[in-house]
């Protein structure tokens, strides 16, 4: 699980002593008139005023050095004194006392990513498959997500894990790989009323990949294959069924009329024989019944007598 990103969220947030820029150049420019107004003053004013001159403007600067914070737009800081819940600050320039105050995190209010996985986690088929999701989330209580939960990153990405493992674990790999949408509804939903308390609310989680044994791939495959060829199968089972259906209706309509079966008989052999080389084989009681015999010396009579170069 990659956490590393997540964590340098909150790095700055655990850093108490964090300068803005202007701080640490207003402590500069004040430090530098002490320095100068010491080296200007020397000889015209006595040592103590001086000295009165260089602490004072070098307690100022440490005052803005200290006391002066910037938020980002998306940021809020949470503000202890003396230990203490004092309040939210932020965005933009805020002030604390020094010393009795401490900005002890910085929280983001973007949204944010975790990426979890659970590996080798068995379905309730009992088939081991790894799952890899990811989580988009933000923090809308700064507060309770301070106070309420040490770490809410780490957090967030425990309960997910958890949380996908149990869902896994009640779902057959057929409902988890053809189910995905209703899987991520389930996950939001379970993963959101665990992190509600911390004030963190779930926006979605969407499954990347699931990944299944070799093994039980290539059996998955060979099943889809047959499954294939069984539909096949059918399909022309279903066209011979038609096709002698047809057959069936053509010969009901030729039963009480002899003269369009004799027609079509002579069709039928005339389309044969008009092709050279071609051989027709009719049963014999089709020729005594129809008189395809004679019908069949007159069509090679007729062939033989046509001129060559139709031939």
């Amino acid at each position: 699980m990659n956490t590393k990103p997540l964590k340098s969220l909150l790095q700055k947030g655990k850093d108490d002593q964090h300068i803005p820029p202007i701080a640490g150049t207003l402590f500069a420019v004040f430090l530098i008139i002490a320095i100068v107004g010491a080296i200007l003053g020397d000889g015209r004013y006595p040592d103590i005023v001086l000295g009165a001159w260089v602490l004072g403007w070098t307690i100022i600067g440490t005052y803005f050095l200290f006391a002066m914070k910037v938020a980002a737009q998306w940021e809020k800081v949470v503000v202890l004194r003396l230990g203490k819940f004092k309040g939210l600050k932020g965005p933009g320039l805020f002030w604390i006392i020094p010393i009795i105050d401490t900005a002890v995190m910085w929280i983001d209010h973007r949204v944010a990513v975790t990426s979890f996985s659970a590996e080798k986690t068995l379905t309730k088929d009992t088939v081991p498959v790894d799952v890899d999701a990811v989580l988009f989330w933000v923090v809308w209580d700064a507060e309770k997500a301070a106070l309420e939960v040490t770490d809410y990153n780490s957090a967030i990405a425990w309960a997910a894990q958890t949380a996908l493992r149990e869902i896994i674990g009640q779902m057959t790999l057929a409902d988890i790989l053809v189910g995905r949408a209703k899987m991520d509804e389930e996950l939001q939903k379970i993963i959101d009323e665990r992190t509600t308390p911390w004030g963190i609310t779930v926006q979605s989680v969407e499954i990347r990949d699931v990944v299944i044994p070799q093994d039980l791939e290539d059996a998955m495959s060979r099943q889809a294959q047959a499954e294939r060829e069984r539909q096949a199968r059918v399909i022309l089972g279903e066209s011979e069924q038609q096709i002698a259906a047809s057959f069936a209706e053509a010969a009901r309509a030729y039963v009480d009329n002899p003269t369009a079966l004799h027609l079509r008989a002579m069709n039928m052999l005339f389309e044969g024989l008009k092709q050279k080389g071609a051989l027709v084989i009719v049963p014999s009681s089709a020729v005594d019944s129809m008189n395809l015999g004679a019908l069949g010396g007159v069509v090679s009579l007729a062939q033989s007598n046509l001129p060559k170069e139709n031939k």
